[in-house]
């Protein structure tokens, strides 16, 4: 029997960012259940512990998101899943998960990354560890996490997804470097069998899907980054995405159809009306600690 661990990780360093929490909280509700899942919770830190993190080796609080990284790699290493399912959680939370599956599957292992960022950098470019999570996964991102990211893998296991290409930054100058193959919304839009025909002629028969909801247009989905309200979203300070949540749903089923879908992050839900409505209610004396 196929087993399947669900991995509840509101981990929300790699992006410095306490709201990822709420938005772990929410998509924790929205994620179906079923008999067949283990649910497996990892422990994050508090928030009133933010001021308190280092930048060790050009990484925002380093220490702790190496604890929690091998917190997550260990629990999946103990209950040796078949299929992982992740609720982030900023994306850095796809490390573990990819990286045990890369571990289990080898070079049978293709990744999705579906984002509208290549999440390429390295600690010269950026501090944030979600910003360079493919980097890591493949020993060319945060070199303090590669003693955890024993399981690397190569730059033709990604396939870009939903990136935003006229939009890189000199932070993704990697995508280019690396020649890495991508796709972007509007070549999804004229002819979507790219995916599968990619997945046939690597041979891949396992897929990882990275899932970072700002691939979605914020006209279509409002629980994102870009999506803040009373805000310009074109004068977001990075690529905005223009996918449409129908969209995503068919590439996964068309996936699913040609593969073993095996890995499934689902990372940085920005619930701004949740977030709005417990920021205001937390001013109240009524909810304050005596």
């Amino acid at each position: 029997m196929t087993k399947t661990v669900r991995l509840n990780y509101p981990q929300w360093e790699g992006g410095m960012n306490p709201n990822y929490i709420i938005g772990n909280q929410i998509m924790n509700v929205i994620v179906p259940k079923t008999k067949l899942m283990e649910n497996v919770d990892i422990p994050v830190a508090s928030i009133n512990r933010l001021n308190s993190f280092k930048r060790e080796n050009g990484v925002d609080a380093e220490e702790i998101l190496k604890q929690q990284t091998s917190i997550a790699i260990q629990s999946l290493l103990l209950k040796s899943p078949d299929k992982v399912i992740t609720i982030g959680g900023d994306c850095s939370t796809s490390l573990a998960p990819f990286n045990y599956l890369s571990g289990k599957y080898k070079n049978k292992l293709g990744i999705i990354w579906l984002d509208a960022h290549p999440d390429i950098s390295d600690t010269t470019q950026s501090h944030h560890l979600h910003e360079m999570v493919v980097s890591t996964l493949m020993h060319q991102g945060a070199e303090s996490f590669e003693e955890l990211i024993n399981h690397p893998i190569n730059k033709q296991q990604v396939l870009f997804t939903g990136l935003i290409t006229k939009d890189l930054r000199p932070m993704d100058d990697k995508v280019t470097k690396l020649d890495m193959k991508c796709l972007t919304p509007s070549d999804l839009e004229n002819d979507e069998s790219q995916i599968t025909s990619w997945i046939r002629s690597n041979k891949f028969t396992k897929i990882a899907v990275h899932w970072d909801l700002d691939v979605l247009s914020y006209e279509d989905f409002r629980s994102i980054y870009p999506a803040e309200p009373h805000t310009n979203p074109n004068k977001f300070p990075a690529a905005v995405g223009t996918m449409k949540l129908k969209k995503i749903f068919d590439i996964l089923n068309d996936i699913e159809q040609i593969s073993d879908l095996v890995g499934l992050t689902i990372a940085e839900h920005m619930p701004w009306d949740a977030i709005n409505m417990r920021m205001g209610l937390k001013k109240l004396n009524l909810f304050k600690e005596i």
